[in-house]
């Protein structure tokens, strides 16, 4: 084992450490290797995690460590995990991993949500297509039984998924929004927030799915650019419905011959229209300001006030705008204020109301047609034109969502959102990145009153009671029907009466906003709750910051009196390489199991039929998501395995707003692997042929290059550790890509084989020792993003000391010299692939080089077995004047630095004339870099601005890049 660490050891036989359990090594090291299975020949994810099944779940063990927990957003029982719970799952995983390395007592608690529109929607679809039957056709106690089936299957599913993707959640604590323990904790809170006077019922405008018949919440509504007349498909239509068109209709004014002309978009609500309303300060309509003017409804045959406000814009369109307060959000607050009536047009399923003449029971679109037409013969219609407009969806039913009023239960929010700001503005809760502060405070500033009611069947039914007694009723809040009666008594005195529990159920948003407490054991004193209550982090997507993380922040505090975490981490969204959301429309779509196993397009295919066959998909969003896989996905996706999807996923900054997923980044990284298995099969052999032993020796006994290699490692962990501890999980990743890549594989494994001879068995057993060393302790912190690779490389390696401070090796001087060293090789590579033709080995290509540095000189006489192996040369000659390197006849000549010309000779035939097109091309890369620099220093606010040193650095940096210039003018000359 290495001992060139003053008073230090390398490696360490330590027992029973945590990060590699099934690692018992035994102080015979020829023994311990002798024990281990050979590694196959190369790398194959699927052989790697078979064989490594146990990476994942983990339970806190230890109370006399600090604690460190955090929650799992629940994945919906809607269906399989897609990239974007995969994302969550991978940077959660890695700060578990990293906290336990950090001797932090770990948990991570798992668990799903019910996800009640989305879950009854996928299902209704399903019985439909399969059994022709709808919920109603066979009653909600059989349709929540159904559902329950679904949900076993699915959570079996997303269940095996996340433990395939390596995640240490403690299993033990799995929680389900519906199971009982969320039941009784959802009551729970719904009754001290009814008592707190903070939940209330009302009458109000809700987002409405007419195809549901329910409320749904803003998060459930996507908003639809329209530009111009748009035929779109509206479930219960079989013609598409057009949008984007601006009617523009005539009120006529009663006593005068004139009339208003009103625009909408929405004919068909002009049955609910009871007022016009301009601008008092607009001129056209002065002369009817001081009068009460009235205007004749057409179609309901009475009048109708002409109203003033200020809040209407006389720019747009006639300055005269139609009040519907019953189906538009702005009209019903202009309504109350002129304490105008509300007459409401269409039902919860899409109809128009009964006593509405010749459009009653019409489908709400119908009677848009219809509408046109009646006011066409009375002469009413003045003109249809192309408007631009955002129509608001349902993502859940694809229905146009319609403003409805409805009796709803609502959460006053306007107290627990100041104290949910003041939390973050004196520091107790931070959000990460800082840049999502103007949201959260923008958000909370405006927070309206929370709807939390649903008109479904799937979902905790809402613990409210309606009591009622000799004409009488109040509503009551209680955890069981028991209880619900002995207030009716005891609070309300009533003796004869009734007690029935609303049928309607809560948000989901509700239940899944108590689980950083309830998941815990809440309401109870649990010791779970003890322990771990609150969470130290929260981290999840930012598109759910508002409908979730705000949600928890207020009840959290509301309900237990502190913060449910101390911080938010937020990641954005997952899109496909060309920026674009993940769609089944686009084809685009691709689950993490695509990428671990791979898939062809055949099998891509068959998945969409599938999703056609059981209703989920309709028979133009097959097509649409058939031709986009297509075009996306012509060869399918090819295997990459799980550490590669987890290391790519980390690869990208989280804190992005949008996360752009490139397959062949995936698959790149695969590779990646690859060259790590290979070194390490290198190293293995290597070891099986010098075997290295316990040999005591100071630091001055290794190379030069040893020494690099593990300052770049302490380098590398430095840049490591300020990288996660940052949450900047792609700086970590690219950290160790480097290392692995670019210093220990590219460059330092390949100069250890100029020396693994025999008659270099020492230097041989050196460069073994720190093979194994810098592969141990770089898996050891690599396994946080590769937990199946590192299981399965590390036991065939020695564990690492971890008392042993890798930061001690490093050495700024040495590697700034290494820096060079590496330049001069890169160059003379790049010219030799770039010269014509390109020079190989067969050529017996022989480096000359020109050092103009003494210290330069020195570091090239020490390295020149280094630079002849990374070059894959059969020669390096040094020059010490310019005469003599001139009169050498180079195939190819360039420079690789102002104080470095180099020049390859080789065994082509003279009439080969030599290529000067690549040193042209260097020479312009060199006036180009120039030319920016002067522009630079040249500028009046650099001058003021920049400090003294970066003025220095630059004026240094010029005057070396004009030194190369002259060179490369000689050369291409």
């Amino acid at each position: 084992m290495l001992q060139c660490f003053p008073k230090k050891r390398l490696f360490h036989a330590v027992r029973n450490l945590n990060y590699v359990s099934r690692n018992q090594v035994p102080n015979n090291t020829t023994n311990f290797y002798s024990t281990r299975r050979e590694l196959d020949a190369a790398y194959k994810p699927s052989v790697v995690e078979a064989n490594n099944t146990g990476v994942g779940s983990v339970a806190p063990n230890d109370t006399s460590k600090p604690k460190f927990s955090l929650l799992l957003p629940p994945p919906n029982v809607t269906g399989e995990l897609h990239l974007g719970h995969a994302l969550t799952g991978s940077i959660q995983d890695v700060i578990v991993r990293r906290k336990q390395k950090q001797g932090l007592d770990m948990l991570w608690i798992p668990g799903m949500d019910h996800a009640g529109i989305a879950t009854q929607v996928v299902v209704e679809k399903k019985l439909l297509k399969e059994r022709k039957l709808s919920r109603h056709d066979i009653g909600r106690d059989r349709f929540l039984d159904e559902i329950w089936a679904w949900k076993e299957s699915k959570s079996k599913s997303i269940k095996g998924d996340l433990c395939r993707l390596g995640s240490r959640m403690d299993w033990s604590r799995e929680y389900f929004t519906m199971d009982e323990q969320q039941s009784k904790a959802v009551k729970e809170a719904f009754v001290r927030l009814f008592e707190a006077d903070l939940i209330y019922r009302d009458q109000s405008l809700v987002n409405w799915s007419c195809t549901l018949e329910s409320a749904i919440s803003d998060i459930e509504v996507d908003s639809i650019e329209i530009n111009g007349p748009t035929a779109i498909e509206v479930p219960g239509y079989r013609k598409k419905v057009v949008f984007g068109e601006m009617v523009d209709i005539a009120y006529k004014v009663q006593g005068l011959e004139e009339e208003i002309v009103i625009s909408t978009t929405r004919p068909e609500t002009l049955l609910g229209d009871v007022a016009v309303a301009v601008n008092p300060a607009d001129g056209r309509y002065s002369h009817m300001r001081n009068r009460r003017t009235m205007l004749w409804h057409p179609i309901r045959g009475e009048e109708i006030p002409l109203i003033f406000d200020e809040s209407v814009d006389p720019e747009f369109g006639t300055g005269a705008v139609k009040i519907t307060p019953a189906h538009d959000r702005y009209d019903y607050d202009i309504a109350r204020k002129h304490q105008l009536p509300l007459i409401e047009v269409i039902n919860s399923k899409g109809m128009i109301r009964e006593n509405l003449g010749s459009f009653s029971e019409l489908p709400r679109y119908e009677a848009r047609l219809k509408m046109m037409e009646v006011l066409a013969k009375q002469s009413l219609l003045r003109e249809i034109k192309p408007h631009s407009m955002i129509l608001p969806i349902c993502s859940r039913s694809k229905d146009v969502i319609e403003f409805l009023l409805r009796p709803q239960w609502f959460i006053r929010c306007r107290e627990m959102a100041c104290r949910a700001m003041e939390s973050v503005e004196c520091g107790q809760l931070q959000i990460i990145p800082n840049s999502f502060e103007k949201e959260w405070f923008r958000w909370l500033e405006n927070c309206h009153d929370w709807c939390i009611s649903r008109q479904l069947w799937w979902g905790h039914q809402i613990p409210a009671y309606e009591v009622k007694s000799a004409g009488n009723a109040c509503w009551v809040a209680a955890r069981s029907l028991e209880e619900a009666q002995h207030l009716a008594r005891e609070r309300y005195g009533f003796k004869d009466f009734q007690v029935a529990q609303d049928t309607d159920v809560l948000d989901t948003w509700f239940s899944s906003s108590l689980l950083p407490f309830s998941s815990l054991g809440w309401p109870e004193d649990s010791k779970d709750f003890k322990r771990f209550y609150p969470l130290d982090i929260m981290e999840t997507g930012h598109d759910i910051m508002f409908f979730w993380v705000a949600r928890m922040v207020m009840l959290g505090q509301q309900l237990t009196g502190q913060l449910p975490f101390k911080k938010i981490l937020l990641h954005g969204i997952i899109c496909d390489e060309y920026g674009r959301k993940m769609s089944k429309s686009l084809g685009n779509v691709i689950k993490p199991e695509h990428v671990i196993n791979g898939i062809t397009l055949e099998q891509l295919n068959k998945e969409i039929e599938a999703l056609h066959q059981q209703g989920t998909l309709s028979a133009s969003e097959m097509k649409k998501s058939l031709s986009g896989q297509k075009k996306m996905f012509p060869n399918g996706i090819p295997e990459c395995g799980t550490d590669a999807l987890r290391f790519t996923l980390c690869s990208s900054n989280v804190k992005n707003y949008f996360i752009n997923f490139n397959i062949q980044e995936c698959l790149t990284n695969k590779l990646f692997f690859n060259k790590i298995w290979q070194a390490t099969r290198y190293t293995l052999g290597c070891v099986k042929r010098f075997n290295p032993t316990e040999t005591q020796f100071t630091k001055e006994c290794l190379s030069e290059m040893d020494r690099w290699i593990l300052s770049r490692l302490g380098n590398t962990i430095t840049v490591f550790d300020k990288s996660l501890e940052t949450y900047n999980f792609h700086l970590a990743a690219a950290a160790w890509k480097t290392f692995f890549y670019s210093n220990f594989c590219d460059v330092y494994l390949e100069t250890t084989k100029v020396h693994m001879t025999p008659e270099h068995a020492s230097t041989a057993a050196n460069h073994c020792r720190v093979l194994q060393y810098c592969l141990s302790l770089g898996l050891y912190h690599l396994e946080v993003f590769t937990p199946y690779l590192v299981a399965e490389l590390r036991p065939h390696l020695p564990p690492v000391d971890l008392r042993f401070n890798p930061t001690d090796w490093i050495d700024s001087k040495l590697e700034s010299e290494f820096d060079q060293l590496l330049e001069i090789c890169q160059n003379i590579r790049q010219a030799k692939s770039e010269s014509n033709p390109p020079i190989a080995r067969k050529h017996n290509p022989v480096v000359h080089l020109l050092s103009k540095s003494d210290q330069l000189t020195e570091l090239l006489q020490r390295n020149t077995a280094n630079i002849q192996q990374l070059t894959l040369c059969n020669r390096v000659i040094l020059h010490r004047t310019e005469e003599e390197f001139g009169k050498v006849p180079f195939t190819t000549k360039s420079t690789a630095s102002h104080v470095c010309t180099f020049g390859v000779f080789t065994n082509l035939q003279p009439s080969v004339k030599r290529d000067t097109s690549n040193s042209g091309k260097k020479l312009s890369k060199l006036q180009t870099e120039m030319d920016k620099l002067l522009k630079t220093v040249n500028n009046e606010g650099y001058k003021k601005s920049a400090s003294e040193d970066v003025q220095k650095k630059h004026l240094e940096r010029i005057k070396q890049i004009r030194s190369q210039i002259e060179e490369m003018q000689n050369i291409v000359m």
